[in-house]
């Protein structure tokens, strides 16, 4: 069992940075595939980026590449979301999952077993 509570989610301008963190339980954290995702209004969940237990694998959604970096720290429990150059498209609930292995569909909810209460993320323009 693992549990996960975000943190680090606010209002930005567009342009803006923000760094949310992921904290987890569990003596395993380092075997997990670690995953970020997000739900704005109205719309489905959708992926964001995933790191595997090592960090040598890392996967982005198109619209979020080269402005979010996911990164993890074992020794800490720890995963991060590093997002620069914000747009108000980015506004959403930003939520931590996991799951013990790499899974196929990453990039889907079903790949993910632990999921956090989720932060909230505005983007003003």
């Amino acid at each position: 069992q693992v549990q996960l509570v975000e943190s680090g989610g606010g209002l930005v301008q567009a342009g803006g940075s923000l760094r949310l963190s992921c904290a987890a339980s569990g003596r395993t954290f380092a075997m997990y595939t670690m995953g970020w995702f997000r739900q704005a209004p109205g719309k489905e969940r959708e992926f964001v980026a995933t790191i595997n237990w090592s960090g040598g694998n890392r996967y982005y959604a198109d619209s979020v590449k080269g402005r979010f970096t996911i990164s993890r720290d074992n020794a800490k429990n720890m995963v991060y979301l590093q997002m620069n150059s914000l747009k108000p498209e980015d506004t959403a609930v930003y939520y931590c999952a996991a799951t013990i292995k790499w899974p196929p569909n990453y990039y889907s909810d079903d790949g993910y077993d632990y999921w956090g209460q989720g932060t909230q993320v505005t983007v003003s323009s």
